[in-house]
């Protein structure tokens, strides 16, 4: 038997009556974040599965019809590197980000701006929403200057990642005009500097920074695991400013993931609701996130 007819057997075992008592259970959750806005981080596994994509356009699209209002942020990195090595070159890595010269960021400019981000706008729209595709370049939104990557181990040392972008400024004004419209943002985390120049930013910074400018309810990341683990691999439920300093010092996070949680908890301290990282390879994981009272993934908190 395949997925989909699994899922639709499923589905049909689920009697009139059970649908509605789950549709009235998530009428607590829709009045209360009706009218706000919920900033979305869109990646890994999610990115990549046809089923997995279908239900996140349903996802973002059900938000937006009940009356939130999500606004989608994009990564692209397997796309990225796979149109790298059609090209014969190798992508690069220092303390999780990508470096970016110039040839490099032409490709990320058209596998993210391009590709990937009119993927995303089709299948919303497929879905039935009306998804427009953005960068930081329109409405002049995000605005970026060469990042300086400090080493982890060395204060001393600084690291050269090319046109990696760190934000100056984030203007949402064309985002904002969109939603009154009843339109749903798809940005790419590409910004722009005081000499036109393009810059290549983390799209789980872009993500934080634009959920705090926009004052969202929440901020979800949709990440490849089932959250943050601990050393022993467990689920860490709930976390604290100073629960992840320590995890960062004793080397718990690292890699892929500290630009992720260091923006998540920036978010947090900048009154961010809630700030969730959950598993991108659950289907439906935002409705369940978001409309039901069972915890999914990572909390994180400012305390």
């Amino acid at each position: 038997m395949t997925e989909t007819t699994t899922s639709n057997t499923a589905a049909h075992a689920v009697t009139p009556r059970d649908k509605a008592d789950i549709l009235a259970q998530a009428l607590p959750y829709i009045r209360k974040f009706h009218g706000k806005t919920m900033v979305i981080k869109y990646g890994g596994n999610a990115m990549t599965d046809p089923a997995l994509q279908q239900a996140f356009a349903e996802d973002v699209v059900l938000l937006k019809l009940v009356g939130i209002n999500p606004v989608v942020v994009h990564g692209g990195g397997p796309q990225i590197e796979h149109a790298l090595n059609r090209l014969g070159k190798k992508g690069q890595f220092v303390q999780g980000m990508r470096v970016t010269d110039a040839e490099t960021m032409e490709v990320v400019e058209w596998v993210l701006g391009g590709e990937v981000q009119q993927d995303i706008v089709g299948l919303i729209n497929a879905a039935g929403g009306k998804a427009v595709g953005l960068t930081g370049r329109d409405g002049g939104m995000i605005r970026a200057k060469k990042l300086k990557l400090v080493d982890n181990q060395d204060p001393n040392i600084e690291h050269d990642v090319g046109q990696v972008g760190d934000i100056e400024s984030i203007d949402p004004s064309v985002v904002q005009a969109l939603q009154d419209d009843q339109f749903i943002p798809v940005i790419s985390p590409i910004g722009f500097g005081e000499k036109n120049e393009s810059y290549n930013i983390n799209a789980d910074v872009v993500a934080a920074k634009l959920a705090t400018v926009l004052k969202a309810e929440k901020l979800l990341m949709l990440t490849n695991i089932t959250g943050v683990l601990d050393k022993e691999g467990q689920l860490l439920t709930d976390l604290t400013a100073r629960r992840i300093d320590e995890l960062f010092a004793d080397g718990t996070i690292s890699g892929g993931m500290l630009p992720k949680i260091a923006g998540a908890l920036d978010a947090a301290k900048s009154g961010v609701n809630a700030v969730h990282i959950i598993d991108g390879r659950v289907p439906h994981v935002m409705l369940l996130e978001v409309l039901t009272e069972q915890a999914y993934g990572t909390m994180i908190r400012a305390r």
